[in-house]
Parts: C-alpha cells; sequence; structure tokens
C-alpha cells in the first residue's frame, strides 16, 4: 500500500533511479483504484500536492517526485507514455539519457522523444515528441523491456541536438562506463570508443550538428565523474586553462591514493566541484551521514593541501552555471582573470 501521509522529503535523500525502481514507483488510475482510492481520493490527493500526475491515467506519490535528480523524473515520464502507446517505440535523445542512466544536467525535458522511420507518422502530439530519422539495427539496443537507441547513438543525437553543457556530460558519462575503474583509464578502450564514435559521424555528413558532435567526442574524459565536472571542464577551457588534469592522485596518511578532481596546473592549484550529490545522494557518500561527509572531506583537504604545498580552490552547480559566474567564482581566490573571463597568463612580478 503507496503511503499518502503527505510527510514531506528529506533533502539528504535524493536518489537515482532506474527503470525497474521507476516502475515501482509509478501507478496507474486502475491501480490506486485496486489499492482502494476512489476517483474523488485520486483527485483530492493531487490537488493537496501528496500525488503528483505525471501524464494523464499515470501518478506517483509527490515525495517519492521530489526526492529524484531529472533524471529520474523524466524516466518516470517516459514510461507513462510508453505505458500508452500501440506499439513500443524506440526512445531517443535526452528520453533515451534517462533510460540508459545518464545524466541530464540542467534539463528537464517537457516532452518523451522518440524515432520512427516513417515521415508520415512523425507528427508530434502534447508530450510526446517524434522525430523522423533512419536507424541501423546496432543503433537500437533493448534496456528493461523498452526499445531505445544505443548509448552511441544517444551520445550524438544528444550532442547534436542539445546545448553543448548536457551534450559533453553525456558524453563523459558513457566513456566513463566503457574506459574507467578506480579512477585509472584503460586507453585502448577509450581510443576504440572514440573511433566508433568518429565512423559514426563520418556516416552523417553535412548533418546538422557533427561538427559540434565531434568536437564533445575530442574533448570527452570518462575521468569526469560528475556533470558538474563537465562543465567545470568547459568553463576552464574558454577561460583558457591549457594544463588541467582530472582525477589527480595524492597519497593519504592511510597507504592508499586520495584524488582531487582538477590539477590546474597553470596556476599550481587544484580544484574541487562540490556537487549536491557528493553530499545528499547517499549512492555517493554511503553510510556516512552528511556531517560524517563534510568532516571527512575537511581532513582530506587538509592532508592534500599539507601534503603537496598547493592550495584547493572549490566551486559548486551555482559558480558553473555560466562563465561569468565561474570567471567570478575564481577571481575571488585571486587567480588572474582577465575582463573577458579569460585566464591572464602574463608573468606576474614579485
Amino acid at each position: 500500500m503507496l503511503d499518502y501521509t503527505g510527510r514531506r522529503p528529506i533533502a539528504q535523500d535524493k536518489r537515482r533511479i532506474d527503470v525497474a525502481d521507476a516502475r515501482e514507483m509509478l501507478r496507474s488510475t486502475a491501480e490506486l483504484r485496486d489499492q482502494g482510492l476512489s476517483d474523488r481520493d485520486i483527485t483530492r490527493l493531487v490537488g493537496s500536492g501528496d500525488l503528483r500526475r505525471v501524464r494523464r491515467g499515470r501518478f506517483v506519490p509527490k515525495r517519492d517526485w521530489d526526492r529524484l535528480w531529472p533524471e529520474g523524473r523524466h524516466l518516470l515520464h517516459v514510461l507513462a507514455v510508453v505505458a500508452d502507446a500501440d506499439r513500443p517505440p524506440v526512445l531517443s535523445g535526452v528520453s533515451a539519457v534517462a533510460v540508459h542512466s545518464l545524466p541530464l544536467y540542467r534539463l528537464m525535458p517537457e516532452r518523451v522523444h522518440v524515432i520512427v522511420p516513417n515521415p508520415h507518422h512523425a507528427r508530434s502530439v502534447g508530450d510526446l515528441l517524434r522525430h523522423e530519422a533512419d536507424l541501423d539495427d546496432s543503433d537500437v539496443v533493448e534496456v528493461s523491456g523498452l526499445r531505445v537507441t544505443s548509448v552511441a547513438r544517444t551520445v550524438l543525437d544528444v550532442s547534436r541536438h542539445t546545448r553543448i553543457e548536457v551534450g559533453q556530460s553525456v558524453a563523459d558519462a558513457a566513456l566513463r562506463e566503457v574506459s574507467v575503474h578506480r579512477h585509472r583509464v584503460d586507453e585502448e578502450r577509450a581510443a576504440e570508443w572514440r573511433d566508433d564514435m568518429e565512423r559514426r559521424l563520418s556516416a552523417m555528413p553535412g548533418a546538422r550538428g557533427v561538427r559540434r558532435a565531434r568536437e564533445t567526442v575530442a574533448f570527452a574524459d570518462g575521468r569526469a565523474q560528475l556533470p558538474g565536472e563537465s562543465v567545470s571542464r568547459l568553463r576552464l577551457r574558454s577561460m583558457g586553462f591549457q594544463r588541467v588534469d582530472l582525477q589527480v592522485p595524492v597519497e593519504s596518511p592511510f597507504g592508499w591514493d586520495w584524488f582531487v578532481d582538477f590539477g590546474l596546473d597553470d596556476i599550481d592549484a587544484f580544484g574541487e566541484f562540490d556537487g549536491e550529490g557528493k553530499y545528499l545522494d547517499p549512492s555517493m557518500r554511503g553510510d556516512r551521514s552528511i556531517e560524517d561527509a563534510v568532516l571527512a572531506e575537511k581532513r582530506r583537504e587538509d592532508w592534500i593541501r599539507g601534503r603537496t604545498d598547493r592550495r584547493i580552490l572549490r566551486w559548486g552547480d551555482e559558480h558553473i552555471s555560466t562563465l561569468r559566474s565561474f570567471a567570478s567564482r575564481l577571481a575571488a581566490f585571486n587567480v588572474p582573470v582577465t575582463s573577458d573571463f579569460r585566464l591572464d597568463r602574463r608573468p606576474r612580478s614579485r
């Protein structure tokens, strides 16, 4: 029986979900009736905010909705659309991103995206956006019973048609899945991934967004562990940083390595991206409380600074929303930033 007590979600319970989780959450009108709710009860719960209508006839408890990141919320919408479809669609673009458990950086899609081969059936209606495109057999896979574009095709579609921040976050995450293990890169597998993506791009001559997708693939780095780290990389590149390393190892007092998000060799410093998930997402902080996670991070930072004699610059989601805001954040740490938000490389007088 679902809990409709109206209890509000706790912020630190933000979570990520997959298709199986989303199916457990989503309820149809018929299922709610089977649980003893009348149509009047359903209307009342929606009106009070305790029940969230994902789509007509498809609902999720509001407390569950509030706990989800955008990817999970869109995944629920995807399942609601698929449940109402006459035939299984091929999910694509940002909707395929959600199914593949890839990130959607600052994006909450309003419509579910699918690909159809026949232009006469490509009319979009309501919250369903149909794209007409040709797909090879290798472009379509099945994930938990859903037909969806492959990860490779999804990366290219999103890189071509969405904001660069979204595309880069997706590309970095996809590359991480195939080439990074415990912070270490398998260069051979990374090269194979790039070769495959380049082959696919070469088969799209003249298609919209191919040039940008090619740049996104070339810049991709699987060591970026969060979308915010991917966007930080873009901002640093735009500011003129040339020597940026990721997941830099520093030996801990316990004999193993700690890894710092960014090595900023241009300014002889480290950089750490403090995304909300680092402290709020249970899957990332483990069994520790938020307080324990913050304290452990403080001790870790003290050791790294003492060990390397390098300062650590910290920034969060709110600082990377624009190049201006990021430049302002770095300038606050006395990083030499010019009026056009570029790193000043002139030698400093002593």
